[in-house]
């Protein structure tokens, strides 16, 4: 990898947490980072020119499901991932290893790789290491992830070992796939389940691969969120600290805070474009739902502390009726809303952290007195 072409640095630090910048071929990601969730190309709602609005310096694309539709070599032919969806700001993908638990009733795993039957149509495809490489460069990405498999809780410490195993042999295949004029940067995941010992196991082996970066894999996959926070508590600090560390599918704005404050840069999850389609909206308050009742007739905005073009706006009234009529604008609002939010908490922990305050941010936040505009 070019340094010139992928760099990151530490600036400032408070405790365990950090602000760094990351320099990609796109342009800089200033961290931490929450990154919207693009599955096939497109942030479910948004387009391009809101995301950049709400101040969204990169996207998460899905490997998986753009090598089936439309496919990478119609990408790549169009201009890669940022020519294709008009994105000039870093993107990374993953791997497609989400989807050997997500899917795993469609799919069979193999040494070779994953033997998926399409969603689609049904059509056998096999997704290996070198293959989920080789669609990630035709796509285009600034940051791709190794392939790994994402085994679901509960699982024995046997299966787990079994799986660990795989996954570092792969991340191995995946780091040999990489072309030498590769500007992508390559990110090494770490498994091991529940299981602190082969979650240690995992990190040592991974990291003298020496990738670009590291993710915490194999979390949110079914157990509860106090594992999780183990988890992470005791093995963000330990990934190395001159790179990248990335949580993979997590989570809420409190899983995203007490992350940061393990040491956690880079976070990317579903939830708050999900949610917005459902009629939950994140606040400074805690998450409301805009179909209850008591909204029917409330002139105030979704959060007074927010500014965004949904808050400015429009009122809890008039998004309780789009939702309950089921309009597409609905999911346009509550959705810009959301995102807005998650970019602007970042924000403002990452100004916290910047001045050495993540202890008081992190206590008025539970207490409910912040986060405010910044």
């Amino acid at each position: 990898m070019d340094e010139k072409q992928f760099n990151f640095q530490i600036e400032v630090t408070d405790g365990k947490a950090r602000a760094g910048r990351m320099r990609t071929p796109h342009g800089m990601i200033e961290t931490p980072v929450f990154m919207p969730v693009g599955t096939q190309a497109s942030v479910k709602a948004m387009d391009p020119r809101s995301l950049k609005e709400v101040g969204a310096s990169v996207i998460l694309g899905n490997t998986y499901h753009l090598m089936l539709r439309p496919g990478h070599e119609t990408i790549r032919k169009l201009g890669g991932l940022h020519g294709f969806m008009s994105w000039d700001r870093p993107i990374l993908t993953d791997s497609g290893g989400y989807q050997v638990f997500s899917l795993a009733k469609l799919r069979e795993v193999k040494e070779e790789g994953a033997l998926f039957y399409s969603h689609i149509d049904g059509e056998k495809i096999l997704l290996s290491p070198e293959k989920s490489i080789a669609v990630q460069q035709a796509l285009g990405a600034d940051i791709i992830m190794c392939f790994d498999e994402c085994p679901a809780y509960p699982a024995t410490e046997k299966e787990i070992q079994s799986s660990l195993e795989l996954s570092l042999r792969w991340a191995k295949r995946s780091k040999l796939a990489q072309t030498t004029t590769s500007h992508q940067a390559l990110f090494g995941i770490i498994q091991g389940g529940m299981y602190p010992s082969l979650r240690r196991q995992s990190l040592e082996r991974t990291v003298e691969l020496n990738f670009d970066g590291y993710a915490l894999g194999g979390l949110s996959v079914g157990e509860d969120r106090q594992m999780m926070v183990e988890i992470v508590s005791e093995f963000g600090p330990m990934m190395p600290p001159d790179k990248p560390r990335y949580l993979m599918g997590v989570g809420t704005p409190e899983d995203l805070l007490e992350s940061v404050y393990q040491g956690i840069d880079m976070f990317d999850c579903v939830m708050p474009t999900r949610n917005a389609r459902n009629g939950g909206l994140f606040t400074s308050a805690g998450m409301i739902n805009i179909l209850n009742k008591q909204y029917k007739e409330d002139p105030g905005p979704i959060d007074p502390r927010c500014a965004c073009y949904t808050c400015r706006h429009f009122s809890r009234a008039y998004l309780r009726h789009l939702q309950r009529s089921g309009e597409i604008l609905s999911a346009v609002l509550n959705t810009l809303h959301n995102i807005s939010f998650y970019v602007r908490f970042m924000r403002s922990i990452r100004q916290a952290i910047c001045e050495r305050r993540l202890e008081a941010f992190r206590k008025a936040f539970y207490q409910k007195k912040e986060f405010k505009e910044i």
